[in-house]
């Protein structure tokens, strides 16, 4: 069974939101049952820091040995910060998905959006 922790918001297309220190800025991921669908993920491509995307907006890729998949803005907002770290080791989604493992913080142009997400049961209902 995929760690589907109670504190984050998701979205139908398998990223994750998680409040950060600063109350404007939050982290966005995929999911650990995103990356175990995917496999041995072997690289990403982000965003630059600055860039500005609207809520589905496709923001990255991701490349595993199984498949190339879109990486979708869950909220509206502006990127503040790119997790470098996945430029080297990639498989820091594999192994540490909502820690290290994060790819882009999101200044969110509204925090309202972010009560839209799925909540922790609202996801496990939707991967079954």
């Amino acid at each position: 069974m995929a760690n589907i922790p109670a504190d984050l918001r998701y979205t139908k297309d398998h990223e994750y939101v998680k409040r950060t220190s600063d109350a404007a800025v939050v982290q966005v991921g995929i999911t650990d049952y995103a990356q175990g669908e995917l496999g041995d993920v072997v690289y990403v491509d982000l965003p630059k820091v600055g860039a500005v995307f609207a809520s589905g907006d496709v923001f990255g890729t991701i490349e595993a040995v199984k498949a190339v998949s879109e990486l979708y803005a869950p909220l509206a907002g502006t990127v503040t910060e790119v997790n470098k770290a996945l430029e080297g080791d990639p498989a820091l989604v594999n192994r540490d998905p909502y820690g290290a493992g994060w790819m882009i913080k999101l200044r969110p142009k509204t925090a309202a959006e972010l009560d839209q997400l799925l909540s922790n049961e609202a996801y496990k209902k939707q991967i079954g």
